[in-house]
């Protein structure tokens, strides 16, 4: 996606963070930090990925990354309504210890109820568009999730009020960031503000 990018004309911050370390608050304020470090003035357009979605939305809600900062933002499978994974194996506290080994603390907190953070953030104002997937390659994670899902996330919880165009296409959470599709639509997106919903190909939008 980055290369891609770049080959369109951008300048490119691709960022990682220590998801199983901290809890979505504290990454917000140190991708921010970073974020702003790199360039404190200019209007910024964002691809996030899965749990990248809500860590942007808890900076821009808090303020550690000013709304007028935010040009257009494209969502690939982010968990903007919560993933019912986290509430099934919460339920079980043996998986639960497992979960949270593995996830940390900002996994723990996208639950889909009243605890979870999706609860708690703000619809968006900036332009966003979201892509979700409908492939999965986990029949015990789909069958936990109960309705067409991309192994990680329904496509129904991928949506967020307020949000400026949705897609679906046929291709699982994990690889979203790489279909070829997805890299189109994200650059549409990024140029016009909407995707390409007549585009040929494989989208289920």
């Amino acid at each position: 996606m980055a290369r891609a990018l770049e080959a369109r004309g951008y300048e490119t911050l691709n960022l990682g963070y220590p998801s199983r370390r901290a809890s979505i608050e504290r990454l917000a304020e140190e991708i921010s930090a970073r974020i702003n470090a790199w360039n404190a003035g200019a209007r910024l357009d964002f691809v996030t990925h899965s749990l990248g979605g809500i860590v942007l939305r808890a900076a821009v809600a808090r303020g550690l990354l000013p709304l007028a900062r935010i040009d257009r933002v494209v969502m690939l499978g982010p968990p903007n309504g919560g993933s019912e994974l986290v509430d099934a194996f919460a339920a079980i506290p043996v998986l639960s210890a497992v979960y949270r080994r593995l996830t940390g603390p900002a996994g723990a907190q996208l639950g889909v109820g009243p605890a979870g953070i999706a609860s708690r953030l703000p619809p968006v104002e900036f332009i966003v568009g979201v892509i979700a997937g409908n492939r999965s390659f986990n029949p015990l994670f789909s069958a936990l999730l109960g309705a067409p899902n991309d192994g990680k996330v329904r496509v129904d919880r991928t949506q967020v009020r307020g949000m400026t165009d949705f897609l679906v296409v046929p291709h699982w959470h994990p690889l979203l960031m790489t279909a070829p599709i997805v890299i189109e639509q994200t650059l549409h997106f990024l140029e016009t503000g909407v995707f390409q919903h007549t585009r040929p190909g494989a989208i289920l939008s």
